[in-house]
């Protein structure tokens, strides 16, 4: 799905359920500039991110359900879990990046994106957010 914003369209893979959003973009190495992956939730709330797996720093949005920032993190990527670490132990050290509001969507890009393009809290993002409600679970 198409993701517009900060005058930049982004071809975004979706995270529509608990399994692909879990997941997210972990153990992906790498995005094109014009990629991302664009994550929706079947509610708006106040929501935390953070590195579990992922590999390669990323830049972070989290939209409100009509689309307009509510926050925006570059995320550095983090050790992975090492051997011998138990889960709680490697989920505890995970740094965490909230909302700053409630967030009903979070667009994820490769790092260093967002900022050059003017994105902050109150940007809107320009997707069909109608097309996704059928398939969010």
């Amino acid at each position: 799905m198409d993701v517009t914003i900060g005058g930049k369209t982004f071809r975004c893979r979706l995270a529509l359920d608990e399994a692909t959003r879990e997941k997210g973009l972990g153990g992906v190495e790498s995005l094109g500039p014009d990629e991302g992956m664009l994550f929706a939730f079947t509610d708006s709330a106040e929501r935390t991110f953070w590195m579990r797996g992922c590999v390669m720093d990323l830049d972070i949005a989290f939209l409100d359900p009509q689309g307009f920032v509510t926050a925006v993190h570059t995320m550095p990527k983090e050790p992975l879990q090492a051997e011998g670490e138990s889960e709680a132990d490697y989920l505890a050290r995970l740094i965490r990046y909230p909302s700053g509001g409630k967030a009903k969507y979070v667009l994820e890009v490769a790092p260093g994106t967002l900022g050059p393009i003017g994105v902050r809290r109150g940007s809107r993002a320009e997707f069909n957010r109608d097309a996704l409600k059928p398939f969010v679970r």
